[in-house]
């Protein structure tokens, strides 16, 4: 089973988290099958906080992944997100009018 969770990285006392979909038998730290994002607790000033590519979060739940609690948490709560990216219809650009 899939499992979209965090893996920690960073110096003693200076936690840093990737964001990862990876098999849910694989240690915490281990092998992953995609980086998504990350989360930096400790951001200051202009850093950000978390940055996740949220349509791959979508594209591994449409798949059965599991979400672990804690990033679906973050997810819906830390502000600094990245939004999904916009779906184009496929013919858009045929749509549009000709100038």
């Amino acid at each position: 089973m899939v499992k979209i969770r965090l893996a920690r990285a960073g110096a003693k006392k200076r936690p840093f988290y990737h964001v990862v979909a990876t098999e849910s038998r694989s240690a915490r730290d281990g092998r992953f099958i995609e980086r998504l994002g990350y989360y930096n607790p400790n951001a200051q000033g202009g850093e950000k906080k978390m940055v996740v590519d949220i349509a791959r979060i979508e594209y591994w739940k449409g798949r059965g992944a599991q979400v672990s609690e804690r990033v679906d948490y973050l997810v819906k709560h830390v502000p600094n997100s990245a939004p999904a990216a916009p779906q184009v219809k496929a013919g858009a650009a045929a749509e549009s009018p000709a100038a």
